[in-house]
C-alpha cells in the first residue's frame, strides 16, 4: 500500500552516441584521464535541454568522467531500448519504465543490483516501500525518480460559475452534469487509459477487490467488469464525460470540459493554459463512493525510474553519475519538478529553498502522497489490450449491439484467452 511519502529517439535513424559536455577551444586538462561512461532518456526538447545542462555540470565536478548521451521521444526510445536489451548495448545509466522490469528483468538479472552500490548512491533518501517498486527477485534493479498517479483535475472557475462545490464523489460528478450538460460542458473527460483507470477504481470500490490479485491474475469476473462498462456507458449517457473517442485536449482549454483526469506528472500539460488565462485549476480529491475513504480503488507507481545495466565496465562512474541524476542541487536545479515531485529529500529540500515546490504539480503531488489507502500499480494493467477491449465492448452496449451483461461476458471470454485468469 502507498504510504505518506517524506515529508518534504536517440530516433531509430539517429546512429551513435552524442556527446553531453560542451569543451571550448583551447582547453588544457592536466594529465586527466578520463573514462567515458553512456546515459540514455526520453523526453521532450526542454528536458532534453535541461538534462544535457546538468550532464555538464557534473563531467565539470568530475573531470575525470566523460558522459556521453543518447535521447530521444518516447516511441524511439522505447524501440531503440528494446534493442539494445537484447542485444546488451544499453548504456550504463538509463531512464526506464517501470513495466520494463518486469519485460526485462522478472528475475532481478537483467538490471545492475544497485544495493551493492550504497557506497556511492545514497539510497537513505527514498522510503523501503518505494524502493520496493525497482526490484525483482529481491534485486534492486532502478531507483524511481518520483510518484505518479492519474488524478481528477477540476476547472474551479467553471465549476463556481453553476454555483457547485468541488465533487468528491461519483454522485458529485452525475449531478454537476445536470447542471452543466444543457451548455454543453462536461464534469469531466479522460482519455483511453486514463477513463480504463478511472473505471476500475469505481469498480474496486464497489467489488472490494483488485483487477489482479497478488498473481498477477485477473481477479474480476464477468459481473464486476459489468460494473465498469455500466458505469462508464451511465456518464456517457448522462453527460458526465463525453465518449472517448470524442476525447479532445483543446476542449480543457476552452472550459468545455470543467475536470480532466491525468497523471499527476502531466499536470501543467493540461491545464498551463488554463492556469495562464486566469482559471483556477485544483487537484481534487479521489472520487469515491460516500463512506469509503479517499485514494479507495486508486493506484501510483513511480513516474520513471533510473537503472544502471548489468554490463557496464564502470560501475563506480555509473553510481557517481546515478546519485547525481537522483539527489544533487544541480540536478534539482535543472529538472525541477519536470519529471514530478522528486522522491529524495535532498532533491525536494533543495527545490523548496528556491521556491519551487508550488503550484499545480506540486498540489496534485501532495493529494497522492497523502491518500494512505492508494495502491502499488501492477504495470500489466497499463497493457494497452486491456483497455482498448473494454473500450470496444462498452460501444457495443453504447451503440445497441448488445446488452451490458453480453457484452460483459464477451470481454470476460476475450480476457481469458490473452491474460492469466483467477479462478473463481
Amino acid at each position: 500500500m502507498i504510504k505518506r511519502v517524506i515529508a518534504g529517439l536517440l530516433s531509430l535513424t539517429l546512429a551513435g552516441l552524442a556527446g553531453c559536455g560542451n569543451v571550448g577551444e583551447n582547453v588544457v586538462v592536466d594529465q586527466v584521464v578520463q573514462t567515458e561512461i553512456t546515459l540514455s532518456w526520453w523526453g521532450n526538447d526542454t528536458r532534453n535541454e535541461y538534462t544535457l545542462a546538468a550532464i555538464e555540470e557534473f563531467e565539470q565536478l568530475h573531470p575525470e568522467i566523460k558522459v556521453s548521451c543518447s535521447y530521444s521521444e518516447w516511441s524511439g526510445y522505447e524501440a531503440r531500448n528494446q534493442v539494445r536489451m537484447v542485444s546488451g548495448t544499453e548504456t550504463d545509466v538509463m531512464q526506464i519504465n517501470v513495466g520494463w522490469l518486469n519485460q526485462y528483468s522478472a528475475d532481478g538479472s537483467g538490471y545492475y543490483d544497485i544495493s551493492t552500490l550504497t557506497d556511492t548512491v545514497d539510497l537513505s533518501n527514498f522510503p523501503d516501500e518505494l524502493l520496493e517498486y525497482g526490484r525483482r527477485g529481491g534485486v534492486l534493479n532502478a531507483v524511481p525518480i518520483a510518484m505518479n498517479a492519474e488524478t481528477l483535475y477540476i476547472n474551479k472557475t467553471v465549476y463556481d460559475k453553476y454555483g457547485l462545490d468541488i465533487p468528491k464523489t461519483w454522485d458529485d460528478l452525475f449531478e454537476a452534469a445536470k447542471v452543466m450538460s444543457p451548455d454543453g460542458v462536461y464534469p469531466m473527460a479522460a482519455a483511453d487509459k486514463s477513463m480504463w483507470l478511472f473505471c476500475i477504481a469505481y469498480a474496486e470500490q464497489v467489488n472490494g477487490k483488485h483487477f489482479f490479485n497478488e498473481n498477477s491474475e485477473i481477479a474480476f469476473t464477468a459481473e464486476d467488469l459489468q460494473i465498469m462498462i455500466d458505469f462508464y456507458t451511465k456518464m456517457v449517457n448522462e453527460k458526465v464525460t463525453p465518449l472517448i473517442e470524442d476525447y479532445q485536449k483543446y476542449n480543457i482549454e476552452n472550459d468545455s470540459y470543467a475536470g480532466a483526469v491525468g497523471w499527476v506528472s502531466d499536470a501543467l500539460n493540461f491545464y498551463k493554459n488554463n492556469i495562464d488565462s486566469g482559471d483556477e485549476i485544483v487537484a481534487a480529491d479521489y472520487p469515491v463512493m460516500k463512506g469509503l475513504p479517499s485514494g479507495t480503488g486508486w493506484y501510483a507507481k513511480p513516474a520513471t525510474l533510473y537503472a544502471v545495466s548489468k554490463n557496464t565496465e564502470h560501475p563506480k562512474e555509473a553510481a557517481m553519475l546515478l546519485d547525481f541524476m537522483l539527489n544533487s542541487r544541480e540536478m534539482a536545479k535543472h529538472q525541477g519538478v519536470e519529471k514530478g515531485i522528486p522522491i529524495s529529500p535532498a532533491a525536494r529540500e533543495y527545490l523548496d529553498e528556491i521556491g519551487e515546490l508550488s503550484g499545480l504539480q506540486y498540489e496534485a503531488s501532495l493529494v497522492m502522497e497523502n491518500n494512505e489507502n492508494m495502491s502499488s500499480m501492477n504495470s500489466l494493467i497499463e497493457n494497452k489490450d486491456l483497455y482498448m477491449d473494454f473500450i470496444d465492448a462498452c460501444n457495443l452496449v453504447l451503440f445497441d449491439k448488445a446488452t451490458n451483461m453480453e457484452a460483459a461476458e464477451g470481454l470476460y471470454e476475450k480476457y481469458g484467452e490473452n491474460y492469466a485468469m483467477a479462478k473463481a
